[in-house]
Formats: C-alpha cells, sequence, structure tokens
C-alpha cells in the first residue's frame, strides 16, 4: 500500500515537472513563434507587392493579360512558399514545414486524380498563356462556337458571340479544336453570286464589278489581296458570275458586314445603270400529250406561284 501511494506521488510529480517544462518552453518559445509570425506577415505583403509589380510590367511589355496574370501568380506562390518554410523555421518547426511539404505532393497527386478536368483546363490555360493563336477582342471561330475574345482565363476562354450570347470554352478544347482567327491578318474575303442573262456581254458585266468594286472605299485592293470576278454557272436562267472581295476585320461584327451590304446594292445599281439585266429564275411547263391537257386557271394558278 505504502508503495502504491509512493509510486503515485511519483507519477504527480512527472506530470507536474512535465507542464512546467511546457509552460517554460512554450513561454521561452513564444519570442521565437511571434518571429515567425512576422516574418509570415511579411512575406505576404513582399509577395504581392512583387506579383503586382512583375504583372504589370510583363503586361506593359507584352500587353498580354493571360501570361502577366499566370506569371504574377507564379511568382507570388514561389515567394509564398519560401516565406512560409521561413516563418516554421524562425518559429522552430522546421520538421513541420517538411512534413507540410511531403504532405503538399501526396495532396497534389490525390487532387490531380479527383480533378482531372479542371486540371487538364488549368494546364491548357498555362500553355496558352505563352502560346496561343489569338488575342483579347479577336473575332475567332473555335470549334463551331462564333464571335469576339472577351476574356482569357486559365481554365476558360470567354466569347462574346454577334448574337449576344457568352460562350465559356474549355482551355483543354481551345487547344484541340480547330481555331480560326479572323482578325489576325486583319483582312477576309467575302464572296456572293449575281446573275446576268444569257445575251449579255460577260466581259462587259466583270468589268462594271470590278469598277464598282474600286468605287466602294471599305474594299481592300493591294498587292496583296485582289478582287476578281469569275463565271460561275451556266443557272436555268442566267449566267452566274462569282464577285470575290476583300475587306477589313478589325471590326468584324459591324463593318465587315455593312461593306458587304454595300458591295451587293452598289454592283446591282452599277450593272443596273450599264443596261444589263439580271433576270428571275424562269419554270418552264412542258405538257405532252392530249390527256394530260390541264384548264387554263390551272396554268395560271402555277405561273404566278
Amino acid at each position: 500500500m505504502l508503495f502504491l501511494l509512493i509510486q503515485g506521488q511519483d507519477a504527480q510529480t512527472e506530470l507536474k515537472t512535465s507542464v512546467l517544462n511546457f509552460v517554460d518552453n512554450f513561454i521561452a518559445s513564444i519570442p521565437h513563434y511571434i518571429f515567425g509570425l512576422l516574418i509570415l506577415i511579411l512575406g505576404i505583403f513582399i509577395a504581392g507587392w512583387i506579383s503586382n509589380f512583375a504583372r504589370a510590367r510583363i503586361h506593359h511589355r507584352t500587353q498580354d493579360p493571360l501570361m502577366s496574370k499566370f506569371l504574377g501568380r507564379g511568382i507570388r506562390f514561389v515567394i509564398s512558399i519560401i516565406f512560409i518554410m521561413l516563418a516554421l523555421n524562425a518559429a522552430g518547426m522546421g520538421r513541420i514545414s517538411a512534413g507540410i511539404l511531403a504532405a503538399a505532393g501526396a495532396s497534389t497527386v490525390i487532387l490531380g486524380f479527383a480533378f482531372k478536368d479542371i486540371g487538364q483546363n488549368f494546364i491548357a490555360g498555362v500553355i496558352l498563356s505563352f502560346n496561343r493563336p489569338f488575342d483579347v477582342d479577336d473575332t475567332v471561330e473555335i470549334g463551331d462556337i462564333f464571335g469576339k475574345v472577351k476574356a482569357l482565363e486559365f481554365r476558360y476562354t470567354k466569347l462574346k458571340t454577334f448574337d449576344g450570347k457568352d460562350v465559356y470554352i474549355p482551355n483543354s478544347d481551345v487547344i484541340t479544336l480547330p481555331v480560326t482567327n479572323y482578325t489576325e491578318d486583319g483582312f477576309f474575303r467575302w464572296d456572293f453570286i449575281i446573275g446576268i442573262a444569257y445575251e449579255d456581254n460577260i466581259d462587259g458585266a466583270k468589268k462594271v464589278v470590278l469598277k464598282a468594286l474600286k468605287e466602294e472605299p471599305m474594299v481592300i485592293n493591294d498587292g496583296v489581296h485582289h478582287n476578281f470576278v469569275i463565271e460561275d454557272e451556266l443557272a436555268t436562267s442566267t449566267v452566274n458570275l462569282k464577285v470575290f472581295f476583300w475587306v477589313d476585320t478589325k471590326d468584324f461584327r459591324m463593318q465587315a458586314l455593312i461593306t458587304k451590304g454595300n458591295v451587293v446594292r452598289r454592283i446591282k445599281e452599277a450593272l443596273e445603270d450599264a443596261g444589263y439585266y439580271m433576270p428571275a429564275d424562269i419554270q418552264e411547263i412542258k405538257l405532252y400529250g392530249k390527256e394530260l391537257e390541264l384548264p387554263l386557271s390551272f396554268i395560271d394558278k402555277e405561273a404566278n406561284k
């Protein structure tokens, strides 16, 4: 009994000593914790300032919002990790920092499998930040989506279609789908068909069309971009001419369409003023045999359709 009592007193003494030692160590470590916290806070501010500065400078030099955003975030992340490690070491928790890095590596692998699609889009965004076929405000066609690029993010590219829809396309699709950029060199070639009568002079009509194209101020005609007219088809009642002409695509949404409308109207009026006839389609009805004779009223109705 006496032995148990002595053993209990020893245990209490040992516990009391442990608690006192913990308190003493904690109090002694408070300056280290405060110093580590100050390093962490200072590191967050420094990382943010350097990130914003680098982002502004990169954007000023490259005029590329996605690249500047990516590099700015990357610089902020690296500097933040460095200061977190310094803060943990200053607080006497160097082993914890090593454990955090190991756990972060394992978590990255697990999250990579769990969020595979998000990871693909993010990696695609990183690739696009360094090499992509368009910029903001370019007119593009990605897959079957046609519109102006309005935003470049790491997970998606935002397009504004010309009928007012906001379309968010995953960056993984931007990389894998065909991309047509209508603004990269600033030029696009329109074409349309106009029909003249069989008895009209084709060469003369082509000269009238080319003259009308030269008179339209918004049509491009230089050493690289040539406008021309070709004979396209011998249709039922017309000889169809196909007109090709170049327009500026910097404002593809409106100006290019207005230019096409002006060209169609100007060519129509020029051909009419030159005496060329543009007949409508003519349908010919042939009746064979007396048993197929139709009343005159029926023929008139069919002709008026």
